[in-house]
């Protein structure tokens, strides 16, 4: 009988770090949305390259999708980067 570690830990190792982590992130298409959702890359990343930024508009045109690719270390950085990105008052989803 092999040994199995609890759910957490292999949920933990699905990930190998340090490595490239893309996240979306959208909000209403205005003026700073980008840079407001650069910045908060560059505090979780701070090599964060903003020419690998990806946007699309929706099809209306009032919100727009980022994604930003940046360089995950941890899980704890990764779930702070998702409670920073959520709670900003410009951000409606991150994925």
């Amino acid at each position: 009988m092999t040994h199995q570690p609890p759910a957490a830990s292999r949920a933990d190792s699905l990930i190998e770090y340090p490595c490239r982590f893309p996240v979306k992130v959208m909000g209403a298409k205005v003026d700073g949305f980008v840079h407001a959702v650069t910045t908060v890359a560059r505090q979780f990343d701070p090599a964060f390259d903003a020419t690998t930024i990806e946007l699309r508009e929706s099809k209306a045109g009032n919100y727009l999708g980022v994604t930003i690719t940046i360089t995950a270390t941890s899980r704890a950085q990764l779930d702070e980067l998702y409670r920073t990105l959520s709670t900003h008052p410009m951000v409606k989803v991150v994925l």
